[in-house]
């Protein structure tokens, strides 16, 4: 009896109709519905007027910013029929409760400070899960309708673009690039289609080789692969038999088969679009620098995929991948000391330049100036390389070297 004498309780109010400019006094009653509270209004001026009553969804409810220090008066948006004034703001608060009114998430946001923290926390969990697990996921299921003709069509204008530039013409004799492609022909007949993560596609898996770049290795969407002659030479100088350079195509065609290089496109594309939603009118730099990061993630999972897909195909086909192994690690070393080089000669070279501060700028180093420059080129390709943002490279070689990675599904 007494809730139902409290919900029926009524508080003044001044009701700005909108077709007049002066305000009316009115008394405002709140009745429970399964819907939320309904607003009735009595008009004080017009003794016996019938009451004017508003439902649920036709009144916008003002929200509470501070349950401690209420604001000293409420404002009831009534839509078409103008607003409510209300100065006895204690008395609304309970009489909204009393009519069974909750207040909404973000309302307990706003007024609770442990409500917000939980809602914080869900939604940085939340966007953590979908960059973790939901934009590959995602990314994987779109690849499917990406059409080939469109990879195709992107490979070629990639690699007439870099052999404009870092790319030259490769210096192999003839003989040694038929002996490598005869070699990779046979790897691509003895590949299962079990193999494949997408069952109805059927890449035409091609070998190219380039010159200009260092040791390397890289697939472009649409089944081309570059070789370089330096990784050729790299097999060689290390005393490596053809089988490692067989198991670096092996997993270059096993980018190419999973669609990698496509999967980051629309990785990337995903990203943007689940941060512009969640985020919502952030700044362009949040959203391109959580999608740098992503992509370096993303690659780093694509190389362990591809290795586990080299291993499964080189054991499918009776072949070794210690070569491989050994091969990775030869080029890592030789990168590193190329690095401590590089550091040395600037030391060197910042030495001289504190030495003779009267040298013009630029005169002492031409061609490392050229060199960087270069490097600078390579860089900026879109190419994935073997060794690439990949930290882990010697724990890597050794599982090629042993044939199985504790990552890697059973086959």
């Amino acid at each position: 009896m007494n809730a139902d004498t409290h919900a029926e309780s009524l508080v003044p109010a001044r009701w700005f109709d909108g077709q007049s400019s002066r305000a009316r006094s009115v008394m405002v009653r709140l009745r429970p519905t399964p819907q939320g509270p309904s607003l009735v209004l009595h008009p004080l001026a017009q003794p016996g007027a019938e009451p004017v009553a508003f439902a649920w969804k036709d009144v916008g409810w003002p929200e509470a910013w501070n349950e401690r220090k209420p604001q000293p008066r409420v404002v009831v948006d009534l839509r078409d029929h103008g607003s409510l004034e209300i100065d006895a703001v204690t008395e609304w608060r309970a009489a909204l409760a009393a009519a069974g009114e909750r207040p909404g998430l973000a309302q307990r946001m706003q007024t609770r400070w442990p409500v917000l923290l939980g809602v914080t926390a869900v939604a940085v969990i939340g966007l953590a899960l979908f960059y973790r697990y939901g934009t590959p996921w995602a990314a994987t299921q779109l690849t499917r309708f990406v059409p080939l003709g469109w990879e195709t069509s992107v490979a070629e204008n990639v690699l007439r673009q870099m052999d404009d530039g870092t790319l030259k013409p490769s210096k192999l004799s003839k003989e040694r690039q038929a002996q490598l492609k005869a070699r990779f022909d046979v790897l691509v007949q003895q590949t299962p289609t079990t193999f494949h993560r997408y069952p109805n596609y059927r890449p035409p898996l091609s070998l190219e080789f380039r010159s200009g770049m260092g040791a390397n290795a890289f697939a472009l969407p649409g089944g081309k692969i570059v070789m370089t002659d330096g990784i050729v030479k790299a097999a060689a100088d290390n005393g490596l038999p053809d089988d490692a350079l067989v198991g670096v195509l092996a997993h270059e065609i096993g980018h190419v088969v999973y669609r990698h290089t496509t999967r980051m496109v629309v990785e990337q594309g995903v990203l943007n679009m689940g941060l512009g939603l969640a985020l919502g009118d952030v700044s362009a730099v949040v959203s391109t620098g959580a999608s740098v990061l992503t992509g370096l993630a993303y690659s780093r999972s694509h190389e362990r995929e591809a290795d586990c897909y080299a291993i499964a195909l080189m054991r499918h086909t009776a072949l070794p991948t210690a070569p491989m192994g050994k091969l990775l690690l030869a080029i890592a070393h030789d990168e590193e000391e190329e690095e401590e080089n590089k550091k040395k000669e600037e030391a060197k070279a910042g030495q001289n330049q504190a030495a003779a501060p009267t040298a013009e700028p630029g005169a002492s180093s031409p061609e490392r100036a050229r060199q960087r420059k270069k490097a600078e080129e390579m860089a900026s390709h879109p190419v994935w390389s073997l060794l690439s943002s990949h930290p882990d490279t010697v724990a890597r070689a050794s599982e090629l070297e042993k044939g199985h990675a504790p990552h890697c599904a059973k086959n």
